[in-house]
């Protein structure tokens, strides 16, 4: 009769089994492609010591397509819990080496359950994901499986934070869940997102196109505008999330965690310098991020995508906040289609987990032209507006220098609920820049004029003095006050600690309709 050390033996034997995944020679090919296993992975993400399996006994349950007759250890993929920074997270972490990481109905059920605990435990939810996609030989369960992990994406959504990282092929359905999260990181030459392949595309269209070039990281970071974060290691990538949970609160009823600031003057002289007089002269607003915000506290979101626009989370005396920036060095800080959508889904993402947000504002307006207007500026834009609108925690905004037409409204402006409004003293806030308005509202005089090059310039100066200084919204009520650019951080911080509290409601609804 077996003891109970034996039945203890065989238990540790199974788990051995279920830890070795698809065994060593798979193992092997996983690495030799540059590529960390499932567990690997996990002990990267997580403090030492800290990740607890749930389910690694569970197997497919499939007879057909002869999978009866083969083992699938946890049915290709880790699910549990664990710490980052001490606090807790939940996550999933597909193994490739077992069945190509493809999703199952057990597989799937695994997910799904992990992530019911994430949200009645309040934590957020990682997923790493390195499969092939649905598995074929289950037929329609594992689309299924697919849908049940869709919805809880869908549903959680805004209620804890949802990161996915791509770190192997992500085809077909399964680029859905990572579209629904919060945020998505890539590995370089590694990880792909596609939902048909080269060759189906190839087949379909006639185009003939790599994976790295159809969906590699690269694509996804600067052109698709898919994923927020990519870099040339595993390890690395895993890194910057652990680096990401740092600025996040674990759920929608919690602050962001504050961290302690030893900056003793907040006084800072260099910004005078930093940004031209001259309106269309150019510069990197990242040099007034890195003098405003603690120092290299500042995460940049989306760095390659829609340049025009910089987004991203900082410290500002050790409080977190949500950046948004018109970017003068590309397009002149105009908005496109493309920083519209990156802004707007920025901003609600800051809303939904209780992150102050900061708009530093230059804008010469919505960027013209056919293309933009054919592909839909106008939808696109509302949506800034909309973002905005909606969102009820402390909002601040700074104009650094010029805020014209529709765009100075967008971008936080006090009509749409900004709850502070700074200037600068050499911000031009109008209708449109002097130059185009002098050319609209004198056209006649400027016309009729003996010469009239120093007419229009004339003109061009009178509407400056008249309409383009931050004077006149202030004596409006539309910006609450004029500042010396050295005091920036002061006021913001002042502004921050004012509305530490701040609670706003909005009228009772099921939810809005965003223009999409």
């Amino acid at each position: 009769m077996a003891d109970i050390y034996e039945k203890i033996n065989e238990l540790y034997d199974k788990r051995r089994k279920v830890e070795l995944g698809g065994g060593d020679e798979r193992i092997d090919k996983q690495h030799e492609k540059g590529k960390l296993t499932a567990r690997e992975r996990i002990d990267i993400l997580v403090d030492p010591g800290s990740f607890v399996e749930l389910n690694p006994f569970i197997e497919h349950r499939s007879q057909d397509f002869g999978l009866g007759e083969l083992e699938g250890p946890g049915d290709g993929v880790v699910t549990g819990y664990g710490k980052v920074d001490g606090k807790p997270i939940y996550l999933f972490s597909q193994d490739f080496t077992v069945f190509g990481g493809a999703l199952g109905e057990m597989h799937a059920k695994k997910i799904a359950h992990v992530m019911d605990l994430a949200v009645k435990n309040g934590a957020p939810f990682i997923g790493l994901n390195d499969s092939g996609g649905a598995r074929i030989q289950e037929g329609v369960v594992s689309l299924d499986g697919y849908g049940h992990i869709f919805y809880r994406n869908s549903i959680y959504s805004g209620v804890i934070p949802q990161i996915s990282v791509i770190m192997g092929p992500c085809a077909g359905g399964a680029v859905y869940s990572p579209a629904i999260t919060d945020f998505v990181f890539m590995v370089d030459n590694t990880s792909q997102m596609f939902i048909t392949g080269p060759k189906v595309i190839e087949t379909v269209t006639g185009e003939k196109i790599s994976s790295e070039d159809l969906g590699g990281s690269k694509v996804h970071n600067s052109i698709s505008g898919n994923a927020h974060f990519r870099g040339e290691t595993e390890e690395e990538v895993l890194q910057m999330v652990r680096s990401l949970l740092s600025y996040l609160p674990q759920n929608n009823e919690e602050k962001p965690p504050v961290k302690e600031n030893a900056d003793k003057d907040d006084f800072r002289p260099e910004l005078t310098d930093l940004i031209p007089f001259d309106a269309i002269r150019p510069y990197d607003v990242r040099t007034v991020i890195d003098q405003v915000v603690d120092e290299d506290s500042f995460m940049e979101v989306q760095r390659e995508f829609a340049k025009n626009i910089v987004v991203g989370l900082a410290r500002i005396k050790g409080e977190v906040v949500g950046l948004v920036c018109n970017q003068p060095k590309f397009m002149a800080g105009g908005l496109d289609i493309d920083s519209s959508d990156k802004a707007s889904r920025f901003i609600r993402f800051c809303d939904s987990f209780n992150i102050p947000i900061i708009t530093f504002e230059d804008v010469t307006g919505f960027f013209p032209g056919i293309k933009q207007e054919h592909g839909g500026i106008i939808r696109h834009g509302a949506k800034i507006l909309y973002a905005y609108s909606e969102a009820t925690v402390p909002k601040m905004t700074v104009i650094l220098r010029k805020a014209y037409g529709g765009a100075y409204v967008a971008l936080n402006s006090k009509s749409i609920g900004a709850d502070l409004v700074f200037a600068w003293p050499n911000a031009e806030i109008a209708v449109m820049g002097p130059q185009g308005a002098a050319n609209v509202i004198f056209a006649r005089e400027i016309a009729n004029s003996e010469n009239p090059d120093v007419t229009r310039d004339q003109k061009i100066e009178e509407y400056r003095e008249k309409f383009a200084n931050p004077y006149v919204a202030a004596a409006n009520g539309m910006v609450d006050d004029v500042i010396d650019p050295r005091e920036t951080r002061i006021k913001l911080i002042q502004g921050l600690e004012m509305m530490r509290n701040k609670k706003e409601t909005r009228p009772h609804k099921k939810h809005g309709n965003i223009p999409l």
